[in-house]
């Protein structure tokens, strides 16, 4: 492992006997990635990010248990302890190369506007964050156009999945609601710390089948391990009205509160 690594932004491969070292772009599309927030060192769900990895790389077919553990911890050493990043770590597809992308985190977000079409979901494997990450940068390029932040991915019928970077998250009264797990949903780190609190403070949970016209005035949330809670403050296009986001600020102070310091090896 290369010393002071951690203060540049850049691809850094890695193998067992060299462990991670710089290296040119790569071509091939990925297998697996998984991505999290670090601020002066400090991050949430770091064990649940580094889980939710080493599963979907055994799920298909990458390194064996030893050496992705080693690769993990290697990972641990180098991430920067000072300003704010968001790592990615990937599988590549036909090498089955593991590497760590450090990148700088770009601008943190309090709220989002979303757009009010919703989009057929493309995703060949939507329950494993990384081989659709090209579809679904397109799906945010044409947001993005119709003047939006982000859009929501909707089943053939219409039902609402979830962005192509975050979980829909919403509120029906004293409910909290999220789509189904039956449907094509990436199992969001942070949607689950998010439903873990809900049950622990005995406030209902509830898996529902809504179309976007569904949730209009409804408070609304966008969550990922970037941002955080983002609630919705505005739809582009369609006849949708965000509702208040009266209960946002109270659960991402919560949610704020988890960071904790990366572990030292």
């Amino acid at each position: 492992m290369v010393a002071g690594l951690a203060a540049e932004e850049g691809l850094l491969s890695w193998s067992p006997d060299r462990g991670l070292i710089p290296a040119p772009e790569a071509e091939e599309p990925l297998l697996v990635a998984d991505s999290w927030l670090v601020r002066e060192g400090r991050v949430r769900a770091y064990g649940r990010h580094r889980e939710r990895f080493l599963r979907a790389c055994g799920e298909c077919g990458g390194p064996g248990p030893r050496r992705l553990v080693e690769f993990w911890q290697d990972v641990t050493a180098v991430l920067p302890r000072t300003g704010e990043w968001f790592p990615r770590v990937e599988l590549g597809a036909g090498s089955m190369e593991l590497r760590l992308r450090l990148r700088h985190a770009p601008p943190l977000g309090r709220e989002i506007r979303l757009w009010g079409v919703g989009q057929p979901d493309a995703r060949t494997v939507p329950r494993r964050k990384g081989p659709d990450l090209e579809a679904l940068a397109r799906v945010r390029g044409r947001a993005s156009g119709a003047g939006a932040q982000e859009a929501v991915l909707v089943t053939p019928s219409g039902v609402v999945l979830e962005s192509p970077t975050a979980s829909v998250l919403w509120w029906e009264d004293d409910t909290l609601c999220l789509p189904s797990p039956r449907l094509p949903l990436l199992p969001g780190v942070t949607a689950g710390l998010i439903q873990e609190r809900a049950v622990r403070d005995g406030v209902r949970v509830a898996h529902r089948d809504r179309n976007l016209a569904e949730l209009d005035g409804r408070e609304v949330w966008l969550v990922n391990a970037l941002h955080g809670i983002r609630p919705v403050t505005g739809w582009v296009e369609g006849e949708l009205t965000a509702g208040p986001a009266v209960r946002a600020p109270e659960w991402r102070e919560w949610l704020d509160g988890l960071v904790e310091p990366l572990p030292e090896n």
